[in-house]
């Protein structure tokens, strides 16, 4: 009975430690107005055309990182998983890069390679840098969208599948986008959950790029307003736990299919 007792006063204790600062940062942006809740706060930051503009590029960059995403690690995840097992433990180990090298020396080492006076002057406009900016966010879901396709790729007998595919004439592509993909789609739908939240609430490389996005208008704004920011922060973590929870969805659906 005391071991059940200090189980819950422990894990009390853990939520009221994430959730009453949550519950602060909503109060206090419901007070724009004096003597008075409201969403004012709210609609105060939806129209500005610089948080439309900001939210809107940040929207199409997660989009973007996530097809690019998935053309980059489903083909390259199913090769090795089919024709080079040899290979897994070194590819591995190069997704993982991106969570022990700092974001800011990747961005770095981007603007040193494709900046203005380089080969390939990726910063010379700003659909280019745009461009890179996606690409640097594949290069920052990679281990989370590389880890999302193999366990799915490791659910399924992939051998199998790509002989029987192969026995009915079918081109390899057709086999990975008609045969594999479809079977592997809850593990893609992780990736691109956990990809998206991570363009949403990224700063590092949009700031050092000079992109007007989500991460850098709350920045911006938070330096400059009372309420304004707090709100931005709910809504923040209101799309990250969207993301989780149909993160959570799809895990679940995944775990109810019957085996076969």
């Amino acid at each position: 009975m005391k071991k059940n007792l200090l189980s819950w006063v422990i894990i009390l204790l853990a939520i009221s430690y994430f959730i009453i600062p949550l519950l602060s940062t909503f109060e206090f942006s419901l007070r724009l107005l004096r003597g008075q809740y409201s969403f004012e706060a709210y609609r105060v930051v939806f129209v500005q055309p610089d948080f439309q503009i900001a939210f809107t590029r940040s929207i199409v960059l997660a989009f973007a990182t996530i097809i690019l995403s998935i053309f980059l690690v489903v083909p390259a995840a199913y090769l090795v998983r089919l024709r080079l097992p040899a290979w897994r433990s070194p590819v591995e180990f190069v997704t993982l890069l991106p969570l022990v090298i700092p974001a800011i020396i990747i961005v770095f080492g981007y603007i040193r390679m494709f900046n203005s006076s380089s080969w390939l002057p990726l910063t010379s406009n700003e659909w280019t840098t745009d461009l890179l900016l996606a690409l640097g966010y594949v290069t920052l879901a990679l281990p989370y969208m590389y880890r999302s396709v193999d366990a799915g790729l490791r659910a399924i007998d992939v051998k199998t599948l790509t002989e029987a595919g192969q026995s009915l004439g079918a081109s390899g592509f057709t086999i990975l986008s008609k045969i594999i993909l479809p079977n592997i789609r809850s593990g893609v739908l992780s990736g691109s959950f956990i990809a998206f939240a991570i363009v949403i609430g990224e700063f590092t490389f949009a700031s050092l790029l000079n992109r007007p996005v989500f991460g850098t208008y709350l920045q911006l704004i938070g330096a400059n307003r009372a309420y304004e920011p707090s709100a931005l922060a709910i809504v923040a973590f209101l799309i990250t736990w969207a993301c989780m929870g149909l993160l959570q969805l799809v895990g679940r659906s995944r775990a109810a299919k019957p085996s076969r």
